[in-house]
């Protein structure tokens, strides 16, 4: 078979492009090395957010499709997409209010809201919002963003892919291509090491950290645009504050650092700017960066907490467009594009930075660009289209859970909102015809049952106990080590 598009990488942009080029009627095929958001889209901030930052930088175009992006994601995905608060407290030090004040108004008027409240200033002193900071900080201001599950968005962004006729496959690695007959012939080893031979009339590389080493390495091409490697990294502690406010922290250096409620126990805080110099690869948070997440916490909340309260940290590296900025910190966060169609062959279409936000509209702009290669190629059409799981009806995701649990109440409170804030109406496909929690098999750990698993595994590409409680959940915060040792022995005799 000859695909229209062979797509290298299984991240937010490689899945948004798949899902996009599917739709619009062109046949694709999407190889993802290890799992679907296995590295840069699961280690974000879990944010849909404009920017706000980015405006100090004259960013208005990124930070207006953002916020544009912002709304349509949040009408896409409302079982994974929700509205959140942040309080920004001010800093007088870094950043008059005057200024502060006149960035919120540019981030309420840069894209039309819809759905999202627009941004005050609020007292600190004797609130809700000031009880969890320390007495000096008696004047803040308020502004929305949302919040995401972003390995569960690249996820959807595959399945509706799949359900439109994209092959996705898992654990496959390109070996290398080149161009013959006016198509690209790629060499492809799939997980067991074998090897099949793929033609394909365009390739995308959307393989994020790895976009040189794929384009020099494995389609023997070169480009004058280059990304930036920045390692991120984020710790989750024990619950700082009640309340459902995330907080937006000013730092010395002119960073911010947020704080965010996650998953009901805990808080997330992050992300550092750290340059790295080496090859892509797996990465961790260091010491240093841990004290500096520490360190802006301590600043600011009355509950201190040191590396004992740290329960889980994650990192990845965010492979910028490099612009030439000198700092980390101010490096763009918008894309390029390299497209190479020498001497009227085959194109390939090398994708350079992007940020989650966004990963839609570069796919509509990707394919856009292809679009002369494809005089047939249907129109773009994800702006107005739900994800998978996200029809939950009038009612948003408060009324979906409501009827989620008056046709299931043997399920728990908190296991209702996590079935269905993972899965929206997606959850019927294991759920639909259990009468008991007994009928939903052996539960594995934290209500994680032998339903669910099967689910995952036969419909979400889900293969081991990482992919299943780091990926397709954040079950891992829950899980001991003899729960985890249970989950793998089950996948495993799934697979045997």
């Amino acid at each position: 078979m000859v695909f229209d598009l062979l797509i290298v990488g299984g991240g937010v942009n490689g899945c948004a492009i798949a899902r996009d080029a599917a739709g619009r009627g062109l046949s694709v095929l999407l190889l993802e090395q290890k799992d679907l958001a296995a590295a840069t889209s699961s280690a974000s901030t879990k944010l849909i957010h404009g920017g706000l930052r980015y405006l100090e930088r004259y960013e208005f175009r990124l930070v207006h499709e953002a916020l544009a992006e912002r709304e349509l994601l949040l009408a896409a995905a409302p079982h994974i997409i929700h509205p959140l608060q942040f309080i920004l407290p001010h800093e007088g030090s870094i950043r008059p209010a005057w200024l502060v004040r006149l960035g919120l108004f540019l981030y309420d008027h840069l894209a039309r809201r819809k759905r999202i409240p627009g941004s005050a200033t609020v007292a600190l002193a004797g609130t809700p919002f000031g009880a969890p900071l320390t007495a000096d900080h008696r004047l803040g201001f308020s502004y929305y963003d949302c919040r995401v599950d972003d390995s569960r968005l690249v996820v959807l962004e595959a399945l509706d892919a799949f359900a439109r006729g994209a092959q996705i496959r898992i654990g496959a690695l390109l070996v290398g291509a080149r161009r013959a007959g006016g198509r690209w012939l790629a060499s492809v080893a799939a997980a067991d090491g074998k090897l099949e031979d793929i033609s394909a009339r365009a390739l995308i590389n959307a393989s994020g950290p790895w976009v040189s080493e794929t384009l020099e390495h494995r389609l023997g091409l070169r480009s004058r645009k280059h990304v930036r490697l920045v390692k991120g990294s984020h710790i989750v502690t024990r619950k700082l504050y009640e309340g459902a406010q995330a907080y937006m922290l000013q730092r010395p250096d002119k960073r911010i650092i947020f704080a965010i409620p996650f998953e009901e126990d805990f808080t997330l805080v992050g992300t550092t700017d750290i340059p790295f110099p080496g090859e892509p690869g797996p990465v961790a948070i260091d010491a240093a960066e841990t004290d500096y997440l520490l360190a802006a916490t301590n600043h600011f909340f009355k509950e201190k907490i040191a590396p004992g309260d740290v329960a889980w940290s994650y990192s990845g590296l965010r492979p910028l467009y490099d612009d030439g900025a000198l700092e980390a910190s101010v490096v763009t966060r918008d894309y390029a594009f390299d497209l190479d169609n020498a001497d009227g062959g085959a194109p390939a279409l090398s994708i350079f930075g992007g940020k989650i936000t966004t990963a839609r509209r570069l796919a509509e702009h990707a394919l856009d660009t292809l679009a002369p290669f494809f005089p047939h190629m249907r129109a773009a059409w994800t702006a107005g289209a739900v994800l998978p799981g996200g029809d939950i009806g009038p009612g948003g995701f408060d009324g979906f859970v409501a009827e989620l649990s008056r046709a299931k109440p043997f399920l728990a409170p908190r296991l209702v909102r996590r079935l269905a804030g993972a899965y929206g109406t997606r959850a019927w496909r294991f759920l639909e015809t259990a009468r008991s929690l007994a009928d939903l098999g052996v539960d594995l750990g934290c209500g994680l049952t032998e339903a669910e698993l099967d689910y995952l595994r036969a419909q979400e590409w889900a293969r081991t106990a990482e992919d299943v409680l780091w990926r397709r959940s954040k079950l891992g915060l829950r899980f001991d080590a003899a729960q985890t040792e249970r989950l793998t022995r089950a996948l495993a005799q799934r697979s045997a």
